[in-house]
């Protein structure tokens, strides 16, 4: 028996790894826009969420509808032009991936990213009909609102006390917590590990691996207890 029917994943920074791409995707579309130019850490700190929202944390000041916009497209050809080749998957996602659908885990996909920028991506990957459901930010609410894991938990018909959200971010976790659901939090992506730490996930792990040897302890203890 699985501790947790259903392991939801963040895409950039937890599977992925295109933090770099990110960075240098907002930099160029800054400079673009004559907007003044951010520290890699400042930019990092926003990865998670919807771009509109991480425009406007970033630069509040920026209000009108016709510089946000040609951010948003600036951001948009860069990251294009970079993504020609792939960013490749962190060491050993694509084997656990697997592993956890053959151990009968439904998978899903929490991501800031908009719905044809994950669709690419996952063309790319041949995962297309890979993960059980996926949402995205620009068709639901932003991360760390809770939505986005409510409409995949009434999707795959689980309670909130058999899933797991597995990212890189503060929102990430923040949108587990708000939502009754477990996390754990990935060291290697945009946020550093005492701010991860911060919000109480229940696992922190510092590889990909160890994800699936978490599981199997918790799979184990739960097993005893119920034996027990």
């Amino acid at each position: 028996m699985n501790r947790y029917e259903l392991l939801i994943f963040d895409w950039d920074g937890t599977l992925v790894d295109s933090i770099d791409r990110i960075v240098q995707s907002i930099s160029v579309a800054a400079a673009r826009c004559a907007l003044p130019p951010l520290d890699e850490r400042a930019i990092k700190g926003i990865i998670g969420l919807g771009l509109p929202e991480a425009i406007a944390a970033l630069y509040p000041h920026v209000t009108d509808v016709g510089t946000a916009e040609a951010f948003r497209r600036a951001y948009a050809d860069h990251y294009l032009s970079l993504e020609a080749e792939p960013s490749a998957l962190y060491p050993g996602v694509a084997q656990a991936l697997q592993q956890f659908r053959d151990q009968g885990h439904l998978l899903a996909v929490a991501t800031g990213k908009g719905r044809r920028g994950l669709d690419r991506v996952l063309q790319g990957q041949g995962w297309t009909d890979f993960f059980d459901v996926t949402r995205c930010a620009d068709e639901t609410a932003s991360k760390p609102d809770p939505l986005m894991i409510h409409e995949i938990l009434a999707h795959c018909g689980v309670g909130p006390e058999r899933a797991l959200m597995i990212g890189d971010s503060v929102f990430d976790l923040e949108m587990a917590r708000r939502a009754g659901v477990d996390s754990v939090a990935v060291s290697y992506g945009a946020q550093p590990l005492e701010v991860l730490q911060a919000c109480s996930p229940s696992m922190t792990i510092n590889r990909f691996s160890e994800l699936g040897d978490w599981l199997r302890s918790a799979r184990t203890a739960e097993v005893v207890a119920y034996v027990g």
